[in-house]
Order: structure tokens, then C-alpha cells, then sequence
């Protein structure tokens, strides 16, 4: 079984996913708010997504955290690095629950996860998948430093936007903080 670290922020705190996040995640995947990722789905497809989210972390060795308020306990999304069969490349992605959008907490985990894939992993590069209409996304993406660099067409979900994440490289001279 593969441990899944947990990596903290100013205010949030990401940790694997698990039995108490079937609610949560049926409620998101259940929702309009899942439009751009595959949603909405019945609770048995939000069921299976939370599963397969989990199974990433065994099968790939990364996955990605379920966010949490840290003086809360509250879990506000679902940020990390997704790799699944068919993906171009190793991916950074986010999804906010609803209420939470609008207060950096996608940016503020997103730049942890590529902190975690950069300075752990050894990544050198890393991309996130928007769905062109999913202007949200789109602004996470600019402003964690990334540029819309070409498009993917993926067989189930469509032309997806490729965004290009500076690497570890470029960001040694300001850090991921310069991105914020």
C-alpha cells in the first residue's frame, strides 16, 4: 500500500483521500460544477471517480489530495498530479467544491502539488488540461505561471486547452511563490 504524504499550506492542509470523502465527492461529481471533468455523473460514476483517484496513488506511485480548511477540517477540493492512461503528460489539475471558489485555494494547493512533483518527484516539466469554455481553470493555470501551449483531443471528453507549467528551472530564480 502506498503512503500518501501529507503536505500542508498557510491555510490548507492535503491528505489522501478516503471513505469519509464519498459525500463530498458524490455531491461535486453529482453537480454542474463538474462539467469541465467528466460530470455530472450518478453516485456510483462519483463513487468509481473517488476510487480511481485513490488507486492512482498505487498505480503511479502520486495522485492527488483532497483539500482541507486547515483550522476547519473542512474539505474545500481536490488537487494534485493525475497522470491516467491516455493523458499526454503528467498533469497538475484542481477541482473546487462548491462555495470555495474565488479565495486562492486552487492556486495555493496546485502550487504545493507542483512544489511536491518538482522537488520530490524529480518531474521537469508538467502540464494542466482545461477545457477551453472553463475560464476558472484557465486563470489558476496563468497564474500559477503556466501558458496555453497547444490543444489535446481526448477520446472521451473532447479538445482540452494544454497549459505548459515553467519548470523547476525557471522557477529557482523566484520560486513558485513568483507565480502567485
Amino acid at each position: 500500500m502506498t503512503t500518501i504524504p501529507v503536505l500542508t499550506t498557510e491555510r490548507l492542509t492535503l491528505r489522501g483521500a478516503d471513505a469519509r470523502d464519498i459525500p463530498a465527492m458524490r455531491d461535486f461529481y453529482g453537480s454542474d460544477r463538474s462539467i469541465y471533468v467528466g460530470g455530472p455523473m450518478t453516485p456510483e460514476l462519483a463513487w468509481r471517480q473517488l476510487a480511481s483517484e485513490i488507486g492512482h496513488w498505487t498505480l503511479c506511485g502520486y495522485g492527488r489530495w483532497m483539500v482541507d480548511l486547515t483550522e476547519t477540517g473542512e474539505t474545500v477540493g481536490n488537487v494534485g498530479l493525475w497522470n491516467p492512461a491516455g493523458w499526454p503528460e503528467p498533469e497538475i489539475g484542481w477541482d473546487l467544491f462548491a462555495g470555495h471558489e474565488g479565495k486562492g485555494y486552487a492556486t495555493e494547493a496546485a502550487l504545493a502539488a507542483r512544489a511536491y512533483a518538482y522537488d520530490v518527484l524529480g518531474w521537469t516539466t508538467a502540464i494542466s488540461l482545461v477545457k477551453p469554455a472553463n475560464a476558472a481553470s484557465a486563470h489558476v493555470a496563468g497564474r500559477m505561471g503556466a501558458w496555453l501551449d497547444s490543444t489535446f483531443t481526448h477520446e472521451r471528453w473532447g479538445e482540452m486547452q494544454i497549459w505548459r507549467h515553467p519548470g523547476p528551472d525557471a522557477l529557482s530564480d523566484g520560486g513558485m511563490e513568483a507565480y502567485a
